[in-house]
Protein backbone atom coordinates (compact mmCIF):
# COMPACT_ATOMS: atom_id res chain seq x y z
CA UNK A 1 0.00 0.00 0.00
CA UNK A 2 2.87 2.06 1.31
CA UNK A 3 3.87 1.98 -2.54
CA UNK A 4 1.26 3.14 -4.23
CA UNK A 5 1.98 6.85 -2.37
CA UNK A 6 5.41 7.63 -2.33
CA UNK A 7 5.28 9.30 -5.45
CA UNK A 8 7.32 6.66 -7.48
CA UNK A 9 6.01 3.87 -10.07
CA UNK A 10 7.40 0.29 -8.97
CA UNK A 11 9.47 -0.84 -11.39
CA UNK A 12 7.30 -4.02 -11.84
CA UNK A 13 4.60 -1.88 -13.19
CA UNK A 14 6.85 0.72 -15.53
CA UNK A 15 8.30 -2.74 -17.29
CA UNK A 16 5.25 -3.85 -17.75
CA UNK A 17 3.60 -0.70 -19.23
CA UNK A 18 6.31 0.02 -21.38
CA UNK A 19 6.18 -3.22 -22.59
CA UNK A 20 2.11 -3.49 -23.12
CA UNK A 21 2.17 0.39 -24.57
CA UNK A 22 4.33 2.77 -26.30
CA UNK A 23 4.68 5.06 -23.77
CA UNK A 24 7.97 6.03 -22.87
CA UNK A 25 9.43 5.87 -19.09
CA UNK A 26 9.57 9.79 -18.92
CA UNK A 27 6.01 10.02 -20.52
CA UNK A 28 4.61 7.05 -17.67
CA UNK A 29 6.51 8.75 -14.74
CA UNK A 30 5.25 12.34 -15.63
CA UNK A 31 1.79 11.07 -15.97
CA UNK A 32 1.89 8.76 -12.37
CA UNK A 33 2.86 12.56 -10.98
CA UNK A 34 -0.47 14.25 -11.80
CA UNK A 35 -2.22 11.25 -11.48
CA UNK A 36 -1.73 10.76 -7.89
CA UNK A 37 -2.37 15.28 -7.67
CA UNK A 38 -5.48 14.20 -9.35
CA UNK A 39 -6.41 11.10 -7.16
CA UNK A 40 -4.05 10.63 -3.86
CA UNK A 41 -5.04 7.21 -2.82
CA UNK A 42 -3.85 5.89 -6.25
CA UNK A 43 -7.22 5.20 -7.22
CA UNK A 44 -9.90 6.85 -9.74
CA UNK A 45 -13.26 6.19 -9.11
CA UNK A 46 -15.93 6.17 -11.51
CA UNK A 47 -16.94 9.58 -10.66
CA UNK A 48 -13.54 10.74 -10.92
CA UNK A 49 -13.04 9.05 -14.32
CA UNK A 50 -16.21 10.57 -15.49
CA UNK A 51 -14.99 13.85 -14.61
CA UNK A 52 -11.56 13.67 -16.43
CA UNK A 53 -13.64 12.54 -18.97
CA UNK A 54 -15.67 15.84 -19.50
CA UNK A 55 -13.00 18.26 -19.97
CA UNK A 56 -12.37 16.74 -22.87
CA UNK A 57 -15.55 17.21 -23.79
CA UNK A 58 -16.79 20.24 -22.72
CA UNK A 59 -19.46 21.13 -25.09
CA UNK A 60 -21.71 18.03 -25.04
CA UNK A 61 -22.43 15.12 -22.59
CA UNK A 62 -19.99 12.37 -22.12
CA UNK A 63 -21.43 10.47 -18.92
CA UNK A 64 -22.73 7.94 -20.23
CA UNK A 65 -20.07 6.88 -22.81
CA UNK A 66 -17.48 7.13 -19.46
CA UNK A 67 -19.44 4.60 -17.98
CA UNK A 68 -18.96 2.25 -20.59
CA UNK A 69 -15.50 2.74 -20.77
CA UNK A 70 -15.08 2.83 -17.49
CA UNK A 71 -16.31 -0.86 -17.00
CA UNK A 72 -14.48 -1.45 -19.80
CA UNK A 73 -11.15 -0.84 -18.43
CA UNK A 74 -11.77 -1.72 -14.61
CA UNK A 75 -10.34 -5.00 -14.72
CA UNK A 76 -11.58 -6.58 -11.53
CA UNK A 77 -14.25 -4.64 -10.78
CA UNK A 78 -13.53 -3.64 -8.11
CA UNK A 79 -15.42 -0.20 -9.25
CA UNK A 80 -12.30 2.17 -9.41
CA UNK A 81 -8.92 2.08 -11.63
CA UNK A 82 -5.97 2.04 -10.51
CA UNK A 83 -2.71 3.65 -12.96
CA UNK A 84 -1.99 0.46 -14.41
CA UNK A 85 -5.87 -0.12 -15.75
CA UNK A 86 -5.60 3.86 -16.49
CA UNK A 87 -2.72 3.95 -18.71
CA UNK A 88 -4.02 0.97 -20.51
CA UNK A 89 -7.34 2.55 -21.07
CA UNK A 90 -5.36 5.66 -22.49
CA UNK A 91 -3.23 4.03 -24.44
CA UNK A 92 -6.52 1.45 -26.11
CA UNK A 93 -8.51 3.94 -26.62
CA UNK A 94 -5.84 6.27 -28.20
CA UNK A 95 -2.58 4.24 -29.81
CA UNK A 96 -3.49 0.69 -29.47
CA UNK A 97 -2.68 -1.80 -32.37
CA UNK A 98 -5.95 -2.37 -34.34
CA UNK A 99 -6.87 -5.84 -33.01
CA UNK A 100 -6.00 -4.61 -29.45
CA UNK A 101 -8.70 -1.65 -30.12
CA UNK A 102 -11.10 -4.05 -31.51
CA UNK A 103 -10.51 -6.34 -28.65
CA UNK A 104 -11.14 -3.15 -26.49
CA UNK A 105 -14.30 -2.46 -28.25
CA UNK A 106 -15.55 -5.67 -27.84
CA UNK A 107 -15.79 -5.14 -24.34
CA UNK A 108 -17.08 -2.12 -24.23
CA UNK A 109 -19.99 -3.01 -26.66
CA UNK A 110 -20.54 -6.59 -24.30
CA UNK A 111 -22.14 -4.28 -21.92
CA UNK A 112 -23.41 -7.26 -19.62
CA UNK A 113 -19.64 -8.81 -20.18
CA UNK A 114 -21.12 -12.28 -21.40
CA UNK A 115 -18.67 -12.47 -24.01
CA UNK A 116 -21.30 -12.06 -26.92
CA UNK A 117 -22.90 -8.59 -28.04
CA UNK A 118 -26.43 -7.95 -28.89
CA UNK A 119 -28.23 -5.74 -31.32
CA UNK A 120 -29.79 -3.93 -27.95
CA UNK A 121 -25.95 -3.58 -26.75
CA UNK A 122 -24.87 -1.86 -29.43
CA UNK A 123 -27.53 1.09 -29.36
CA UNK A 124 -26.68 0.97 -25.99
CA UNK A 125 -23.38 2.21 -26.76
CA UNK A 126 -24.64 4.11 -30.08
CA UNK A 127 -26.88 6.12 -28.10
CA UNK A 128 -24.04 7.22 -25.25
CA UNK A 129 -21.72 8.04 -28.35
CA UNK A 130 -24.55 10.55 -29.96
CA UNK A 131 -24.75 12.13 -26.67
CA UNK A 132 -20.81 13.13 -27.14
CA UNK A 133 -21.68 14.46 -30.93
CA UNK A 134 -22.67 18.07 -31.03
CA UNK A 135 -26.07 19.07 -33.02
CA UNK A 136 -24.74 20.61 -35.74
CA UNK A 137 -22.62 17.78 -36.45
CA UNK A 138 -25.62 15.26 -36.50
CA UNK A 139 -26.93 17.47 -39.20
CA UNK A 140 -23.91 15.91 -41.47
CA UNK A 141 -24.30 12.51 -40.99
CA UNK A 142 -25.88 10.44 -43.82
CA UNK A 143 -29.20 10.02 -43.70
CA UNK A 144 -29.05 6.10 -42.82
CA UNK A 145 -26.89 6.94 -39.55
CA UNK A 146 -28.17 10.36 -38.09
CA UNK A 147 -29.96 8.58 -35.19
CA UNK A 148 -28.66 5.95 -32.51
CA UNK A 149 -31.05 3.48 -33.75
CA UNK A 150 -30.45 3.77 -37.82
CA UNK A 151 -26.82 3.60 -36.95
CA UNK A 152 -27.02 0.29 -34.61
CA UNK A 153 -28.92 -0.71 -37.71
CA UNK A 154 -26.53 -0.69 -40.07
CA UNK A 155 -23.55 -1.82 -38.05
CA UNK A 156 -25.65 -4.67 -37.29
CA UNK A 157 -26.84 -5.51 -41.16
CA UNK A 158 -23.19 -5.47 -41.78
CA UNK A 159 -22.52 -7.91 -39.73
CA UNK A 160 -25.86 -9.84 -41.68
CA UNK A 161 -27.24 -10.60 -38.19
CA UNK A 162 -30.66 -11.07 -37.86
CA UNK A 163 -32.27 -8.82 -34.52
CA UNK A 164 -31.78 -11.66 -31.84
CA UNK A 165 -28.53 -13.13 -33.10
CA UNK A 166 -25.61 -12.50 -31.13
CA UNK A 167 -22.16 -11.73 -32.21
CA UNK A 168 -19.08 -13.43 -31.17
CA UNK A 169 -15.71 -11.46 -30.23
CA UNK A 170 -14.23 -13.37 -33.54
CA UNK A 171 -17.20 -12.27 -35.82
CA UNK A 172 -16.82 -8.61 -34.27
CA UNK A 173 -12.80 -8.46 -34.72
CA UNK A 174 -12.55 -10.15 -38.25
CA UNK A 175 -16.20 -8.39 -39.87
CA UNK A 176 -14.59 -4.97 -38.28
CA UNK A 177 -11.03 -5.36 -39.38
CA UNK A 178 -12.46 -6.41 -43.19
CA UNK A 179 -14.73 -3.51 -42.83
CA UNK A 180 -13.75 -0.14 -42.47
CA UNK A 181 -16.90 1.14 -42.75
CA UNK A 182 -17.64 -0.84 -39.50
CA UNK A 183 -15.33 0.56 -37.70
CA UNK A 184 -16.06 4.24 -38.80
CA UNK A 185 -19.74 3.27 -37.60
CA UNK A 186 -18.77 1.34 -34.07
CA UNK A 187 -16.29 4.50 -32.34
CA UNK A 188 -16.50 7.75 -31.24
CA UNK A 189 -12.81 9.37 -31.98
CA UNK A 190 -12.63 12.85 -33.25
CA UNK A 191 -9.54 14.46 -34.35
CA UNK A 192 -10.25 17.36 -31.47
CA UNK A 193 -10.23 14.51 -28.92
CA UNK A 194 -6.95 13.21 -29.90
CA UNK A 195 -5.56 16.97 -29.94
CA UNK A 196 -6.87 17.46 -26.63
CA UNK A 197 -5.67 14.13 -25.19
CA UNK A 198 -1.95 15.34 -26.62
CA UNK A 199 -2.18 18.77 -24.88
CA UNK A 200 -2.92 17.86 -21.82
CA UNK A 201 -0.10 14.72 -22.03
CA UNK A 202 2.72 17.50 -23.03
Amino acid sequence: MGNSKSGALSKEILEELQLNTKFTEEELSAWYQSFLKECPSGRITRQEFESIYSKFFPDSDPKAYAQHVFRSFDANSDGTLDFKEYVIALHMTTAGKPTQKLEWAFSLYDVDGNGAISKNEVLEIVMAIFKMIKPEDVKHLPDDENTPEKRAEKIWAFFGKKDDDKLTEKEFIEGTLTNKEILRLIQFEPQKVKERIKEKNQ
